[in-house]
């Protein structure tokens, strides 16, 4: 297992070199987030992939069968909780605030692990609300894996592009009025892992899927 301050090396370097691209919304790309055995244990993390209902295209007709870094995975699984280490500490989340430009005050961490399978689909959202920041963080390295990147949007109704999707990258937007994003159906021969780590406001109602549900991040002292 990497320390935290290896974790955060790796984490600094793939912040520092974000790509953006402004259409159809501004979009960060970042390659290598994690060393590739973090993700390899992320990959190999023993949960049950349960029977999704997709008729709806909406995450949330599934909450009870997701997972998450909560405080029970976190206290028995060890890269769990790197991870969700990573993505609480000060120097991470100021790193994020100044990148993305991003204010973080106030907010919890909440990172799903994601394991969508054929079927799946998402209808276009923006993600406005009590979220304050996306990111999806792709881990499949499956055979045809580059199909399954997320779909953007112009508008509810306009299509803009499939990003390509590659282990160990992700996409970052911070949510607003224009951040159309779901996924097109198409085949996923194998299982579509990843991580969506979001900063939530205290109005986050399931307390029991945070990373620390009684560590709200303030910016004087970053960890309350």
């Amino acid at each position: 297992m990497h320390s935290a301050e290896e974790l955060k090396t790796v984490f600094a370097s793939s912040i520092a070199g974000t790509h953006k691209t402004e259409a159809p919304y501004i979009l960060w790309r970042m390659l290598d987030v994690l060393p590739e055995d973090i993700v390899t244990e992320l990959l190999d993390l023993e949960t049950t992939l349960p029977e999704m209902e997709y008729s709806l295209g909406r995450r949330e007709e599934n909450n009870d069968k997701r997972g998450y870094f909560d405080v029970e995975r976190r206290q028995n699984v060890p890269v769990v909780n790197s991870v969700s280490e990573l993505f609480q500490d000060p120097d991470t989340i100021s790193a994020i605030e100044t990148t993305f430009g991003v204010d973080l005050d106030g907010t919890y961490l909440r990172i799903e692990f994601s394991q969508d399978t054929d079927g799946f689909w998402l209808e276009p959202h923006t993600d406005l609300g009590v979220k304050k920041f996306t990111m999806l963080l792709g881990l499949s390295r499956d055979e045809g894996a580059e199909d399954w990147g997320t779909s953007i949007y112009i508008d509810r109704d306009t299509h803009y592009t499939n990003i390509p999707y590659k282990s160990n990258e992700a996409i970052i937007f911070v949510p607003s009025t224009n951040t159309w994003h779901g996924f097109e159906k198409r085949s996923i021969n194998g299982i579509r892992k990843g991580l969506i780590i979001n900063y939530v406001t205290d109005e986050w109602r399931a307390r029991h899927e945070l990373a620390f549900p009684e560590n709200q991040i303030f910016k004087d002292e970053n960890l309350a």
